[in-house]
């Protein structure tokens, strides 16, 4: 009989919720904080996805998956790169007015595959950084640059161009 079988509904629960977590923890670019759209060799990044990360490294404080230090370290790596990335709109730019291309190589933060300039995952993407602004309010410089971070990277969006 599977151990999984002798779980409580909530322990069992619990151990899904953990395990899907994982997935951002062990799949994060430790150089810049973007996380592949799939776990499949040479995936590119989705944006939506990096907002998901963003979103569950305050879920995860909570839960004891992960220590606030190490969740503002991830955040703080992939907001600055976004305040960093290219937002000419040029076919290999990251983004445009503040929007993001759908899908980015892992790497460079580059556009792949032509996709598209993305309303809905940029949208996502900056849910993302909200939520860990929003909760990551402590009084030390870490996180008062995460929250200075995704307000100037959601200020940048031109919400009137879409």
């Amino acid at each position: 009989m599977s151990s999984l079988c002798m779980l409580s509904d909530d322990a069992l629960l619990d151990r899904l919720q953990q395990a899907a977590f994982g997935y951002f923890v062990d799949t994060m670019n430790a150089e810049n904080g973007l996380v592949p759209d799939t776990s499949r060799e040479h995936s590119p990044v989705s944006i939506a996805v990096v907002g998901f990360a963003l979103s569950a490294y305050p879920a995860a404080v909570e839960r004891g998956w992960m220590e606030r230090a190490e969740a503002v370290r991830r955040s703080l790596l992939a907001l600055r790169f976004f305040r960093d990335s290219d937002q000419s709109g040029s076919p290999t730019a990251t983004g445009y007015k503040g929007f993001y291309y759908h899908f980015l190589d892992i790497h460079s933060g580059r556009r792949v595959w032509r996709s598209e300039l993305s309303m809905i995952d940029s949208a996502m993407l900056i849910a993302g950084m909200l939520t860990a602004a929003t909760y990551f309010t402590a009084d030390t410089a870490a996180e008062a640059e995460l929250r200075e971070l995704a307000d100037l990277l959601y200020r940048r969006v031109d919400w009137h161009w879409s």
